[in-house]
């Protein structure tokens, strides 16, 4: 009889549940206007809702240059499932949806903070014409001091095959690398000032040239970083 109290002082409510609670996060990584050349107002967006264990992301980027052209639209909705205590196995639809032709792509990838605070992501996609691509991008934020945050950050892309309706090359197709100074006036809501870099590669070069386009973009930024 004591061995059977003690059973249940121990667990008075039973076997504990996995947390099935919803949770939702709304995050606005650059909201930014890019100065110089052909520049215009660059947003980069996430967002999810879901337990734990199961969510769903949606992605959007894009750039609204100057001159009212809308490029490099990315659009995504993701299913989300952890795969370790560092990294997000995701895996759903994109829609390339701007001034040039569009483009429907299935995606697979992983997303998550590594050791030492990198974030990092890489996905793989396989569009509707029967080609491949892959992203992989990082960043790090750096604390300067509790508000002053300096983030490094770079991103790549690579194709299978040319696309000249996307004015896109095969192999390494453009590298995006910035630096960006924020200040934390809260923990969800930061103004940024800082610089950008882009530069195409091999054919996509060629490409770019011959649709009017620079080839090399050095722009300064400033906007915000927000979440909630």
């Amino acid at each position: 009889m004591q061995h059977g109290g003690e059973a249940s002082e121990a667990a008075p409510y039973g076997v504990p549940t996995a947390d099935q609670h919803v949770w939702s996060h709304i995050l606005l990584d650059r909201f930014e206007y890019r100065a110089g050349g052909d520049g215009g107002l660059n947003w980069d967006a996430q967002a999810w809702m879901g337990t734990d264990s199961n969510r769903v992301w949606l992605k959007s980027e894009a750039t609204l240059r100057d001159d009212g052209k809308l490029e490099d639209g990315k659009h995504e909705i993701l299913y989300d499932r952890p795969i370790s205590t560092y990294f997000d196995l995701q895996a759903g639809l994109r829609v390339d949806a701007d001034s040039r032709a569009g483009r429907n792509w299935g995606a697979i990838g992983i997303q998550g903070l590594a050791p030492n605070f990198f974030e990092v992501s890489a996905t793989l996609y396989a569009s509707d014409a029967g080609h491949f691509a892959g992203n992989a991008a990082g960043s790090f934020d750096l604390l300067l001091t509790q508000r002053l945050i300096l983030q490094p950050q770079l991103e790549l892309n690579f194709y299978t095959q040319s696309e000249s309706d996307r004015a896109i090359g095969s192999g390494l197709s453009d590298l995006e690398a910035g630096l960006r100074l924020r200040y934390e006036i809260t923990r969800k809501f930061a103004p940024y000032v800082g610089v950008s870099y882009e530069s195409s590669f091999g054919k996509t070069r060629r490409l770019a040239r011959s649709h009017g386009d620079d080839t090399e973009k050095f722009r300064f930024v400033f906007g915000v970083r927000a979440w909630l």
